[in-house]
């Protein structure tokens, strides 16, 4: 059976497909994991510890040693990113309650929602895209995009714009195990490289892990309003990330389009928020069923986005795509 092949024709098929299993678990049978106990329940209810070995697996794969061009294009689009998500938790909070809205077309949607949704870049879809519609170094330009990975910026959005205090151990604690798998990544290449293998391979666990938090029930009541957040994704992050793209990272929009996503990652913000600070868990359930209809949306018209924009470029400017290959470097 070609299981993992029809998973891959789904877009961010390894992150969705446990989550909606772990979803189904939960809706039919919300005990299972106490009535198993023993590893089966650290199966399904493990998600911040099977997190935690993700983002130190993630931390040992980022190279300290990336070029300028590199850390300029990643520079600009994680700035960006993380910059309109500010704006954008900052206007929100002063119109959504803190419980998020609770009745209405609306209802299930939070900052928190928001913030998850537009912070955290899809870093693989990205270079995917990017290899096929840009340059190598544009391509090599989500190297960066991983720190955006985990809840620590969401909190770092929440916290400076006033939506919520966090204790200065929550912060050290949320980045701390980044920080030692980055560390030792760097200082020995063969730890680099046996660190990164367990990257995608966890993805399903904490995926599973995180799904069995949700009641399907929530899914189906905030489809429509998730399939809305994905497209607001793509206009509120997609436009500035364009611009400074084009004015500042030395690109012409593409690589900024490309980048207009929502991370796999991101569908397990909500909870860790939650597990940090209670007073978000009212809205972590409905908010993690946003996020996930989110990374579907932008996962499936980012790239057929960017491939429009991309061939509108190469029609407008055709002298530049042509000499490329003869020049052998970019102009800047």
């Amino acid at each position: 059976m070609k299981i993992k092949q029809a998973i891959d024709r789904i877009p961010g098929g390894m992150m969705l497909v446990p989550l909606f299993l772990g979803a189904l678990c939960h809706t039919l049978s919300p005990g299972a994991g106490k009535y198993f106990g023993s590893f089966t329940n650290g199966l399904i209810t493990g998600t911040v510890p099977i997190l935690a070995v993700w983002f130190f697996c993630m931390g040992a794969s980022i190279q300290l040693s990336a070029t300028g061009t590199v850390l300029r294009k990643s520079g600009t689009l994680v700035i960006t990113k993380i910059a309109v998500a500010w704006v954008v938790a900052a206007i929100a909070s002063q119109f959504i309650p803190e419980h998020g809205v609770e009745i209405g077309f609306f209802a299930g949607m939070s900052t928190l929602a928001l913030v998850a949704a537009m912070d955290m870049t899809n870093g693989g879809l990205y270079a995917s895209i990017m290899q096929q519609y840009g340059t190598k170094e544009e391509a090599g330009a989500f190297v960066l995009m991983s720190v955006e990975s985990g809840p620590l910026m969401t909190m770092i959005i929440l916290g400076t714009a006033g939506i919520a205090s966090f204790e200065p151990q929550a912060f050290i604690g949320a980045v701390l195990p980044f920080i030692i798998g980055f560390i030792l990544g760097n200082l020995d290449p063969d730890l680099r490289e046996f660190f990164s293998r367990a990257i995608h391979t966890l993805i399903p666990f904490f995926a599973f892990a995180l799904g069995n938090t949700i009641n399907l029930g929530v899914i189906l009541e905030t489809g429509l309003l998730g399939i809305l957040l994905g497209l607001a994704v793509i206009v509120v992050t997609g436009i500035p990330l364009m611009l400074t793209d084009k004015f500042i990272g030395g690109g012409n929009g593409t690589a900024g389009i490309a980048a207009s996503s929502t991370a796999g990652a991101a569908v397990a913000t909500p909870v860790l928020i939650a597990e940090m600070l209670p007073q978000f868990k009212p809205v972590a359930p409905a908010a993690t069923a946003l996020v996930a209809t989110s990374v579907i949306v932008t996962s499936v018209l980012v790239p057929i986005i960017t491939a429009m924009w991309s061939k509108r470029m190469k029609a407008r400017y055709p002298q530049p795509a042509e000499a490329a290959p003869n020049s052998g470097s970019e102009q800047v």
